[in-house]
Order: C-alpha cells, then structure tokens, then sequence
C-alpha cells in the first residue's frame, strides 16, 4: 500500500467538534475501503493567505494514511461533496514523517518562544542603517517641480 498524506481546510465558522467529526468521517472512508490511517493532526483556525468563499480563516487538519489508490479517489469524492470543507489537498509520500509534523513542531516552538533559528546575531537598531548621502529636499511637496517639468527643462 501507498502512503499518503491528505490535508483538508474546514470553514471558519465550525465549531472544533464538527471539525473533529469531519477527520473522524475521513478516518472512516479510509478503513472502511481497506487502509489505515497513522497519524491525524489538527492545526487549528488559522489565516489564509486570501479569501477562499469568503473566508479570511480555516481550520486544517492532515490526515496520515496507508492505502491502495482507490481508497484516494473515494476519499477525494467524499471530500468535494462536502460543504463544510473549502479545500483539500492529497499527496503521495515516500515515507512517513516520524513524531509531529513540521506545523505542529513550529507551533510548539512559537508557544515556547525559542528563536533558536535567527542564531547569536547582533541586534541592529535603526539608527545602526546605511544612511544616503544625498541631501534631501526640505520644501513642502507642493513646492517641488514636477518630474515633467524637470525633463522639458
């Protein structure tokens, strides 16, 4: 069997049980068709990068699996009946991720506030930029020739 890895983005204005009733139908369609599930996660409500159906927010979960391909295809046909679920992605994987996935090993380390990543590096403040050397214009804006009167000069 094949292993895959199925993300699905609930809407925002579902409580966190429906959410949990929507990967627990997914769980169902998956071991019902013959495969089984590893690992499911829920990342929580979080910001889209834009509005899908007019949501600023979603709820994600990623589901974990092994299955043979016509347990995708069933689960997919599931998926895009279902109102509650604006967007799903499935993918097949080499292998398994051990332990959290890497979204819910950076919320752990966000709620811990280790910023081990940015390593010992000076802080710079703003006064510690490059100025420009060249003198700046101090008259009010309406003052200024506008950029075509500069060019016909």
């Amino acid at each position: 069997m094949a292993h895959y890895e199925h993300v699905f983005l609930a809407r925002q204005d579902l409580a966190q049980a429906q959410v949990d009733a929507l990967a627990e139908n997914a769980t169902k369609i998956i071991t019902d068709n013959g495969g089984a599930v590893i690992k499911t996660e829920s990342w929580g409500l979080r910001s889209l990068a834009y509005r899908i159906a007019k949501n600023r927010k979603a709820h994600y979960v990623m589901l974990e699996f092994d299955a043979p391909t016509n347990v995708v295809m069933e689960l997919e046909r599931q998926t895009q009946i279902n109102e509650d679920i604006i967007r799903y992605m499935t993918l097949r994987v080499d292998a398994h991720e051990e332990g959290p996935s890497a979204m819910m090993r950076r919320s752990e380390r966000s709620e811990r506030g280790d910023r081990g990543d940015r390593g010992d590096r000076p802080r710079r403040d703003r006064d510690d930029r490059p100025r420009d050397d060249r003198p700046r214009d101090d008259r009010p804006r309406d003052d200024r020739p506008r950029r075509d009167d500069a060019e016909a000069a």
